[in-house]
């Protein structure tokens, strides 16, 4: 479902815009460190802060179900789960071998407010200013926010990292056949985003999937209906009315 893609990229352009230079004022403590469906690598991370706060954005799941038993084939209700993944991340080593990780729980009383503005900033640029309008036109309504902090309890293991999943009302996919590129609201949505910007690169090569489709005209209706006593009786002519 490609609205639920857009979901994804819009967001990931909110919460990293492409006109804040490096260094700039990004609109969350994460900066730029803002990523598309994967984690931060080795050189990703500030080696001389503490810990480095981090976004990996996801599309998670999504669907698209009929309105009502008795609803058109295009009367859907589509949904998405759009997964925020904030962590502080550092550098581990095991084995010998360094990877990036959240940083582990209890070490830093401090680390988890950090780690709860960071997610609070997310949902306040998503949700409710005025620079998420672009998200929230695609967005029907915020059904559900669910934040899940990284934990193995059993063993006594935390970690600095929040799963947070929006789970959302979205509009389906809207093809216009005779149209090339992307359906609404996609097209219009991409069309507002800045040029250069990440989302916008990105839904312009989704758009290059899709050619026009011109199918051939419908000219004639034509039929037989069975009267009483065995009659039948044309219906339909050439010019489509019946």
């Amino acid at each position: 479902m490609l609205a639920a893609e857009a979901v994804r990229l819009v967001a990931i352009e909110l919460l990293r815009p492409s006109d804040i230079p490096e260094g700039g004022n990004f609109p969350t403590l994460a900066g730029s460190r803002v990523f598309d469906s994967r984690g931060p690598t080795l050189t990703e991370i500030d080696q001389e802060r503490k810990y480095t706060p981090v976004l990996s954005v996801y599309t998670q799941k999504s669907s698209a179900d009929a309105a009502g038993a008795a609803s058109g084939f295009d009367d859907t209700e589509a949904t998405v789960s759009l997964l925020v993944m904030a962590e502080l991340a550092v550098i581990t080593r095991e084995g010998g071998t360094d990877y990036v990780d959240a940083m582990t729980a209890g070490t830093d009383v401090e680390a988890r407010l950090v780690l709860a503005a960071l997610v609070a900033q997310v949902r306040r640029r998503l949700e409710f200013s005025a620079a998420g309008a672009p998200w929230r036109k695609l967005v029907k309504q915020v059904l559900r926010v669910d934040e899940e902090t990284h934990a193995v309890p059993e063993f006594g293991l935390r970690w600095q990292r929040i799963f947070c999943t929006f789970n959302l009302a979205i509009g389906d996919d809207d093809f216009d056949m005779r149209r090339p590129g992307l359906p609404e609201p996609l097209g219009s949505v991409s069309a507002a985003l800045p040029d250069g910007s990440y989302a916008k690169q990105k839904l312009a090569e989704l758009a290059a999937c899709f050619a026009a489709e011109n199918p051939d005209q419908l000219t004639t209706i034509h039929g037989v209906t069975a009267g009483p006593g065995d009659t039948s009786l044309e219906t339909g002519q050439d010019d489509l009315i019946p």
